[in-house]
C-alpha cells in the first residue's frame, strides 16, 4: 500500500500571518507531496513496499541516501504539521515539569529553540526530544530525521527556507519567533511524552 500525503490538521489560513495560506499550499501541496511521491516510486516493487515509513527510513539510512532523504522528509513534514497549532498555548502537567527540570523555565526553552534554530547553518530541523528521561533541544541537517534515532521526538520546527521565505524572506529569526510564541502544539508534545515512543506516520 502506497504512502499517502497526510492532510493538514487545520485550515491553510489557520497559522497566518506567521505562516500564510500560500506558504502552506506550496509547502504541503508541493514539497511534502513530492517527498511522498518519490518515496513511493523508490519502494515500489521492492522488499520495502508495505513497510511502515519508520522502517523504510531506518533501512535506508546507511544504504540508500536518496530514499533516506525522501522518506525522512516525508516523516519530518508529517510530524511538523502536528507540531504546529492555530492556538497559542503553554505546556502543562508532566511536560511543564520536564521543561522546568531541563531548562529552568518555559521561557528558557523558547530561547533555546530560537537560538538553535536561528544559528543552524543552512537547511534542517530543530527538535525538542526526550532522551533518557530528560528533555533536550537537538538539530538535524538537511533531510535527516529523528524518526529512527534513539530518543522520543516531541516537537520539531522546519528550518528550510521554503518553510518561511514567502512570509519572512531571509529573516528566519522572525519566523521562529512567531512560531515559537504562538503556534507550537504543546498538546501534541505532551501526547508524545506520555506515549513514550516515537510518533508513527499515519497509514
Amino acid at each position: 500500500m502506497a504512502f499517502e500525503l497526510m492532510p493538514l490538521p487545520y485550515d491553510r489560513e489557520a497559522l497566518a500571518p506567521a505562516i500564510s495560506a500560500e506558504t502552506l499550499s506550496y509547502h504541503h501541496g508541493k514539497h511534502h507531496k513530492a517527498y511522498i511521491d518519490k518515496t513511493n516510486a523508490a519502494v515500489q516493487g521492492t522488499d520495502k513496499e508495505g513497510q511502515p515509513l519508520e522502517q523504510v527510513i531506518a533501512d535506508a539510512r546507511n544504504s540508500d541516501q536518496g530514499l533516506f532523504n525522501n522518506s525522512g522528509q516525508s516523516w519530518n513534514h508529517g510530524f511538523y504539521w502536528h507540531s504546529l497549532s492555530p492556538e497559542a498555548k503553554s505546556p502543562s502537567g508532566d511536560l511543564a515539569s520536564g521543561i522546568e527540570r531541563a531548562f529552568g523555565s518555559f521561557d528558557e526553552l523558547k530561547t533555546r529553540l530560537s537560538d538553535r534554530g536561528a544559528g543552524h547553518f543552512a537547511s534542517g530541523w530543530v527538535w525538542l526530544v526526550e532522551k533518557n528521561g530528560a528533555l533536550t533541544v537537538e538539530e538535524t541537517h538537511d533531510g535527516d530525521t529523528w524518526a529512527d534515532r534513539e530518543g522520543n521526538p516531541l516537537l520539531t520546527i522546519d528550518l528550510w527556507e521554503h518553510a518561511y521565505y514567502l512570509d519572512h524572506q531571509n529573516a528566519r529569526p522572525s519566523y521562529l519567533k512567531e512560531v515559537i510564541e504562538n503556534h507550537l502544539n504543546w498538546d501534541f508534545a505532551a501526547e508524545n511524552l506520555q506515549r513514550g515512543s516515537t510518533w508513527k506516520y499515519p497509514g
